[in-house]
């Protein structure tokens, strides 16, 4: 990576530099965690009473975050600001029972998370990111694939010399879920090897790929049992750093841009504005789950954001009550921090005319997502619109209003209809992409600093 050293350049060489790291959910907790106690914020537990300025923060589960820097103001009159975006990306999780035993060679059974095109896991290199639980609780952090010398994984496919019979299937059919498996191991254990005909041999008395050799493997590399697998996250993500596209070096190239690009300008934009103390509490939120419909517990259909905000009311007023947290929420604003698609010139006929978003023409305004009756969406007032309008042009922002492509084409939402659910006045803007969805997507280096900007105008604003 050769840094531009100019404030745009060193701000995305941060940002590739994080989204190496952040390759999972919980490995972006951890590093904001870092980054955020690095610029002197502390657990919510760790007060006893909020005041003006202070900088405080409250995971849930190592998944989900939300930090702020207290306000002038009472939350519970004046509400927040927040930036709200999502941690989570589209990928292959290992089922309970993961490790399976086919032709001969040894996989890992997988179940595909979010929205993805089959077809484009196939035959890349793959990392292993997660974390194993003993039955003690005791933890074990599983990260294979990226570092120096490490191997990778893969999901194989047919070669196009005998893929006459697939060539004749549609996108979706030709490559079925439950064969996205990734092959683990293929040697087998050689003091297991028996006579001809036994568990350890082929068909023709060969010997096959040992199920057990793989046990062994991760029980002496990492003191677990394939029972312990049983209480284990882990996730196949795409293998390789975050890399510069095109001669001219403008865009970038990276798995999970979708949503780290913006949450990860939220965190940086908090951080960055924390030296000043805001008139009313400045906020991020980095969630969990957006890609399966913010379910679960770390999700924003959750009561985290509700709770949270709770708490810093109750250390800031000494006090709580349900009407006072109801009321902050709704003298809230937010800007939910989330991706666009980027009109794509080989795709002219989903593109909406006019209204499509582009790359180098800054980070993208949406009234609305949703389908084509803007369903699940929002849709943002004008006046907070107009509110945002304001607000970018003071702070020099470029920026662009656009719409996720062109009715009956498909559609998209974000976690902007669960915030506004509280009353809050909520607009989705977030970085235009490319390849959205895909194990690389494409962003715009000046949009990407053009995003950090507009969530830096608004928190201090």
């Amino acid at each position: 990576m050769k840094i531009n050293y100019t404030p745009m350049g060193e701000y995305c060489a941060e940002y590739m530099r994080y989204l190496g790291i952040a390759k999972t959910e919980r490995r972006s907790y951890a590093e904001s965690v870092r980054l955020l106690e690095k610029a002197g914020f502390r657990e919510i537990s760790a007060f006893r009473r909020l005041n003006a300025g202070d900088k405080v923060y409250r995971g849930y589960e190592d998944r989900t975050i939300m930090a702020a820097v207290i306000g002038k103001k009472p939350i519970s009159s004046a509400g927040l600001k927040v930036v709200g975006g999502h941690t989570d990306a589209p990928r292959l999780d290992l089922k309970p029972r993961p490790l399976y035993e086919k032709g001969g060679y040894v996989y890992f059974d997988c179940h595909i998370y979010g929205g993805i095109k089959k077809y484009q896991w196939l035959v890349r290199p793959l990392a292993l990111y997660g974390t194993i639980v003993r039955k003690d609780g005791t933890k074990v952090q599983v990260e294979v694939g990226d570092k120096e010398g490490d191997p990778v994984f893969l999901i194989s496919d047919i070669l196009p010399h005998l893929g006459y019979d697939q060539a004749k299937k549609t996108r979706d059919e030709f490559y079925p879920a439950e064969d996205l498996d990734v092959i683990a191991w293929t040697t087998y254990k050689a003091e297991a090897k028996k006579k001809k005909g036994d568990a350890a041999d082929g068909k023709d008395g060969e010997p096959k790929a040992d199920k057990g050799a793989l046990v062994e493997f991760l029980k002496k590399t990492y003191g677990v049992d394939e029972e312990d697998l049983l209480s284990a996250e882990l996730e196949i993500v795409p293998a390789g750093m975050p890399r510069e596209v095109g001669f001219d070096r403008s865009l970038i190239a990276g798995y999970g841009h979708d949503d780290r690009v913006c949450s990860f300008a939220g965190l940086k934009a908090l951080i960055d504005a924390a030296g000043q103390t805001p008139d009313v509490t400045a906020s991020i939120l980095m969630c969990d789950k957006e890609e399966i419909g913010s379910m679960g517990s770390t999700g924003m259909q959750s009561s985290f954001f509700e709770n949270t905000v709770a708490e810093l009311i109750e250390r800031q007023e000494k006090d709580a009550r349900d009407i006072m947290v109801r009321r902050a929420l709704e003298r809230s604003s937010m800007l939910s921090a989330d991706v666009t698609a980027v009109d794509d010139p080989h795709f002219p006929d989903v593109a909406s005319t006019g209204n499509g978003a582009a790359f180098h023409k800054g980070v993208a305004a949406s009234k609305y997502t949703g389908g084509t009756s803007k369903s699940g969406s929002s849709d943002c007032g004008p006046e907070f619109v107009a509110e945002i309008r304001r607000i970018m042009s003071e702070g020099g922002v470029v920026w662009q209003m656009a719409e996720l492509g062109k009715m009956e084409k498909g559609g998209g939402g974000t976690i902007a209809q669960y915030m506004s659910r509280f009353g809050m006045k909520v607009l989705d803007m977030g970085t235009p992409l490319m390849n959205m969805h895909a194990p690389c997507e494409l962003a715009a280096k000046d949009d990407i600093w053009n995003t950090y900007k507009a969530y830096s105008a608004y928190l201090r604003s």
